[in-house]
């Protein structure tokens, strides 16, 4: 399997992302330049977590008019894998490849810590290794990560099965002080109506190795490379 992560001006978890696939899981693994717009040849294509193009105006809103960005477009419409991790999730939204948006996190702190995440959905590429409630233990590190959408987009992420990942304590219960964000529903991570394109807020890159604190995030990538 090849993956290709998009690198933009103020990307940093490109090189995190690389060496978790690479590396750890030894999977053939591109950086791909926001400018380049060839994405033939790999299976998935992640947008990796950092500041492109400084957040200036909105997290994403800039980035979403690179280049690259209209070939991830056409690579999810061919029912192709993508993968938005924190800012990466931010660009996804402002394209409109998924739906709501990430607001300023509502105690307006920027916050690096481990969450937990209740896997509500494991019928999807991305998390077909793992079994439905699963609590999984991976990092957060953003200021934008509080989850919005219109109670019409909720009710409608909720009933067709597309919020994936809820915040959650170590025991699996959604509560409020398990939300490190005010993120709405709890919601860690959602998925397109096509289940290809999947935008979370936690990092699973970096639960990659037993030295990190946690190998969860394997979890999400060994499903993406089993299901090829």
């Amino acid at each position: 399997m090849k993956f290709g992560i998009i690198v933009f001006p103020g990307t940093w978890s490109d090189m995190d992302c690389h060496h978790a696939l690479g590396i750890v899981l030894g999977q053939r693994v591109d950086y791909i330049w926001h400018k380049d717009t060839d994405l033939s040849g790999y299976d998935c294509v992640i947008l990796p977590g950092g500041f492109s193009y400084g957040d200036y105006l909105r997290a994403g809103a800039i980035a979403r008019f690179s280049p690259v960005m209209a070939s991830v477009q056409r690579f999810a419409q061919e029912g192709k894998l993508v993968l938005g991790i924190c800012n990466g999730f931010q660009i996804l939204c402002e394209a409109g490849l998924l739906p709501g948006a990430l607001l300023p996190n509502n105690h307006l702190q920027y916050r690096c810590q481990w969450t937990y995440l209740r896997v509500e959905n494991n019928a999807l590429p991305f998390t077909s290794g793992v079994e439905k409630g699963r609590v999984l233990k991976i990092p957060i590190s953003h200021y934008d990560g509080n989850y919005y959408a219109d109670e019409a987009t909720l009710a409608e992420l909720e009933a067709e099965g597309r919020v994936v990942f809820r915040y959650c304590t170590p025991e699996g219960e959604a509560t409020e002080e398990a939300n490190p964000n005010g993120a709405l529903h709890n919601i860690a991570g959602i998925v397109n109506k096509g289940g290809n394109v999947l935008g979370m807020m936690p990092h699973p890159e970096r639960a990659c190795e037993e030295l990190l604190g946690s190998t969860d995030g394997n979890l999400l990538f060994l499903s993406i490379i089993n299901s090829m």
